[in-house]
This record gives structure tokens, sequence and C-alpha cells, in this order.
């Protein structure tokens, strides 16, 4: 079979063999909000935000393929609901000031508070104590701003393949860790790459922060998803 027929919120749609409801979607101009999903990386599903409605059930629509004849639900009130529940959850168990992150207007959690129209989460503040690493020669990890997607897990390794992050502890504990002594081969071009892949500002090449002013950046001039809608 070499295209695949579904539909999503009843608009006919059609899909390449081996793609996933967010690949599929995307090429059918349907934005799918994601965090931990990133073009070229492996699935992961972590973060949740992409969660459609299949035959009623809730699954993740950066790791589910397509099927001939799924009748997907995306823009549901009790999933957008759900999705914004998941960003204010990720906003208050961090530390995120917005104002001053050097990641603003670049930020996908920020754009997508944005989106969702977050004024005030449901949920209390935690202020978790979290760690700022500023010791590695062309990097910063700001833990206080991860969202633990993985993405600099699944994206960024050595010549030969070694993993320069990981992950350690678990549930509300969850930390990225780095291999300084890995860490301290990377180039230009790896440690752009690593901040480029992090949704939020966690990670962050040195000396290049606010390299483009608050105002031009990504986000500031057109809202996240909209470059797929028009698509």
């Amino acid at each position: 079979m070499s295209t695949i027929n579904f539909t999503i919120d009843g608009k006919a749609c059609k899909a390449k063999p081996g793609q996933t409801i967010v690949e599929a979607a995307k090429d059918n101009g349907i934005y799918i909000p994601t965090l931990c999903h990133f073009e070229g990386l492996k699935p992961a599903g972590t973060c949740r935000i992409c969660t459609v409605k299949v035959g009623g059930r809730n699954m993740a629509a950066c790791t589910t393929p397509v099927t001939e004849g799924m009748v997907v639900e995306n823009k549901t009130a009790d999933l957008e609901d759900y999705r914004k529940a998941i960003i204010e959850m990720l906003f208050v168990e961090g530390n995120h000031m917005c104002p001053t992150c050097e990641k603003s207007g670049n930020c996908e959690l920020q754009a997508l508070g944005y989106r969702y129209m977050m004024m005030a989460p449901r949920f209390p503040f935690l202020f978790p104590r979290r760690t700022l690493d500023a010791s590695l020669p062309k990097i910063v990890i700001e833990r206080n701003r991860c969202v633990q997607c993985l993405r600099c897990v699944r994206g960024i390794t050595t010549a030969d393949g070694k993993r320069i992050f990981g992950v350690v502890n678990r549930g509300g504990h969850v930390e990225i860790t780095v291999d300084k002594d890995l860490a301290a081969t990377m180039t230009d071009e790896m440690a752009k790459k690593a901040m480029d892949l992090c949704p939020v500002g966690a990670i962050l090449k040195k000396e290049v922060g606010f390299a483009i002013p608050i105002g031009k950046r990504k986000f500031d001039s057109k809202p996240i998803g909209s470059e797929i809608e028009k698509a």
C-alpha cells in the first residue's frame, strides 16, 4: 500500500507507510503540539503533549504509526485542556523565569504557553532546588529549565556514537547528566546543535545567548505551529 487514508477531526488525510500521526498530520497541514519530538530523532513519547484520541483511547501521536482507516481526534476541548494542563505542570515543576531567559522567544515551552493562553497555572509552584553547571568549555547546563524531553540524550553523540548526555534517577528526581570528558571534546557546531535541540533554555552555547535580540526571535513574530497550519 503506497498511500494510507485516515482522518483527523473529520478531515480526510493521506500518509506514507511508516509515518507517525504527528508526521502525517504535518504533511496534511495539521499541527499537533509536541516538546519531546524532533524531526530526525527516534520518537520517545516522553512529554505527552501530542496526545490524541484514536478509537476513544489516548495515544501519543509522535510514537503511534498511522493505519488505514484510522480516525484521529486532535483538537477537542478535553484534549486541548489536557495539553494545557501538561504545559502548566512543566512550568510549575521547574524554575522558569521567561523575561530573563536567554531562550525567550525561541523557547517552545514558552510558545506553547502563549498558544494555549496560559495565564496562571492551576497547580502550585514547586520551586525545586536544581543546579546550574557552567564548568564545561562550550555549554552551560541550566537544570532549572529542563523538561526531561531527552532530545539531548537522543541527538548529541560523538563521532563514534557515544552519548554525551544521559539521565539519572526516577520520577520527580529525574536529572539530565553530562559526561564531562566527552563534553570537553564538543565542537562549536555540536554545542550549537545541542542548544538548538533543547526546546527550552536548559542547554546554552556560551557567549551567544543574546546574539539575536528579543523581539526578533523565532516565536516573537509568529506563533508556534503556524508554519504547519499555513502549509
